[in-house]
């Protein structure tokens, strides 16, 4: 059996791992995007590095769009396997998997505009909604710690997963997969993107079962997060300091699928105590506003203390001065409101979506705030907006003077920091381990998350670099 490494390796973004076994099957390991280059990602997006129609399963760790965004892509091109997941994971691609085709006609729309200019030819989207709405046919959910056997009747050996709670996201999950091959059973373990001890919505992650080869992701392998606390205190200052203080706009770019619910929730509870100040927030995505909903399907996702809440505020995503916004011209309307308030609105990374305008349209005004409350790829523009002593920044191709304060809170972050990652991995018997693969991460905090493993007592660890190959036995 080999596996290679085609995306997230030696960076964060554009999960893909291929699995093929002696007798030809072939497995991916989650099917993501690249992000964070603007157009660049383009050509690294249509390039799989393989033919979509000789894979048999995809197997999805969760839904994020650099772990799913391409399975609309493959399907278009030929892939008619089945992609076997968590049940939330499934009922999130399927409305952010059609967010993602509706942003790709924006984006290519906008760079057509450019290459007409230039008297260049235009190019079409990767893929559209539409296309997003027809690979959902080929969706499995498979519910928590159920073993889900899917190898056809003409194979002699078995192959079965079982998914294990990594407290990502809503249904994120490590890929616990046997592989039978012969007399042999090789186990392999693919944690995706693990998750805090302590998330404030969903379930912390679970320990999962032992495992030969271990595939691990490394975002936030060299730091270390702020005490949950001590975040929630620091996003009231910042709004009393932004809002109340000084009269602005507190603009949080914010991935729509669980970082938005988690800020939300953190509100609400400000404002169920009395403590929230008595001004307008608004949460500008449409995504964000489906994905709210599908969080309300899953409570048996949530852990006990929201499920403690749920006893006496029904709606713990929902409070009087909070607004939701779908509709196009109620959020261009915010470039026009005058009082102050708190945007929230995707991507995260401030690539793509609705936040861009806000960006645009505040980061000029020295009474704003913006936000960041997680990971930033380097070249994107949430990376870009952080550089320090920047003046002004290039937003829709014009320049922008830079004069809004600039804030942080990685505690927000979905990922688990150094120690979180480390905990959540000592389930596992080093001495039974064959060999850790370190994915998702730049190859910088790679190596220095490699160190702390190996001290302690994790050994035989590879970094994959892009299109590297290696046997498991």
């Amino acid at each position: 059996m080999k596996i290679k490494f085609i995306g997230a390796a030696r960076e964060v973004t554009g999960s893909k791992h291929l699995i093929t076994t002696k007798e030809g099957k072939k497995i991916l390991l989650d099917c993501g995007m690249f992000q964070g280059k603007g157009m660049e990602t383009d050509a690294m997006n249509r390039n799989l590095g393989f033919d979509p129609a000789e894979i048999d399963h995809i197997i999805l760790t969760h839904a994020h769009i650099d772990h799913s965004g391409l399975i609309p892509y493959m399907y278009n091109n030929g892939f008619e396997g089945s992609v076997i997941c968590t049940n939330a994971t499934r009922d999130l691609c399927a409305i952010m998997l059609s967010d993602s085709g509706h942003i790709q006609e924006l984006d290519v729309k906008w760079y057509n505009k450019k290459l007409a200019k230039k008297g260049l030819p235009p190019v079409h989207p990767i893929y559209n909604d539409k296309d997003a709405e027809e690979c959902m046919k080929l969706f499995i959910g498979v519910a928590y710690n159920r073993r889900f056997y899917f190898n056809d009747k003409k194979s002699h050996n078995g192959i079965n997963v079982k998914f294990t709670n990594t407290g990502h996201m809503l249904g994120s999950s490590v890929v616990n997969l046997e592989i039978k091959e012969g007399d042999k059973t090789i186990r392999l373990a693919y944690t995706g993107d693990i998750g805090r001890p302590r998330n404030r919505i969903i379930q912390p992650p679970a320990p999962f079962p032992q495992c030969d080869y271990l595939i691990t992701e490394s975002t936030y392998g060299d730091r270390l997060h702020q005490a949950d606390k001590e975040s929630e205190e620091d996003l009231l200052r910042i709004i009393t300091e932004t809002c109340v203080d000084k009269g602005g706009k507190l603009i949080i770019p914010s991935f729509s699928i669980g970082r938005t619910q988690e800020i939300v929730f953190v509100l609400n509870n400000l404002y169920n105590d009395g403590r929230l100040p008595k001004i307008d927030i608004f949460v500008d995505s449409p995504l964000s506003v489906n994905a709210t909903d599908v969080f309300r399907m899953h409570t048996e996702c949530m852990n006990e203390h929201v499920k403690e809440v749920l006893k006496y505020d029904p709606d713990p995503f929902g409070f009087n001065t909070l607004h939701y916004i779908k509709n196009v011209d109620d959020s261009k309307k915010l470039n026009d409101y005058k009082k102050p308030c708190v945007i929230i609105s995707s991507s995260g990374m401030m690539e793509a979506g609705r936040i861009k305008h806000h960006v645009a349209n505040n980061i000029s005004d020295p009474k704003n705030t913006l936000l960041i409350v997680g990971y930033c790829s380097p070249t994107s523009l949430g990376a870009r907006i952080q550089q320090p002593g920047l003046k002004e920044i290039s937003i829709f191709g014009e320049m922008h003077p830079l004069n809004a304060k600039i804030e942080k809170i990685e505690a927000f972050s979905g990922h688990g920091d150094y120690n979180e990652m480390k905990e959540f991995l000592h389930c596992q018997d080093t001495a039974q381990l064959k060999k850790t693969f370190l994915v998702h991460g730049e190859y910088k905090t790679q190596q220095t998350y490699r160190d702390i493993l190996n001290k302690d007592g994790f050994s035989n660890i590879e970094i994959p670099a892009p299109g590297e190959e290696f046997e498991l036995s």
